[in-house]
């Protein structure tokens, strides 16, 4: 994971770990379907964290938001 995002950053770190990883797990990839991503970068969005990276079975381009509360 590179931190491209401060705000996001801080966001990211009070979620359980335990959480991190179900949600790093389970992205969509318009080939492959359900999947990991890696490589992925942490953004603010006004909806709450957008990870941005890649696929891990295809290494096509993945994205996931995670909702603020």
């Amino acid at each position: 994971m590179s931190v491209t995002d401060f705000n996001a950053a801080q966001k990211w770190s009070k979620l359980p770990k335990s959480i991190q990883q179900r949600l790093v797990k389970n992205v969509f990839c318009s080939v492959c379907g359900v999947t990991t991503i890696v490589k992925y970068t942490l953004h603010d969005d006004k909806n709450g964290i957008l990870l941005k990276g890649k696929c891990k079975k295809c290494d096509k381009c993945v994205a996931r938001i995670v909702e603020d509360k």
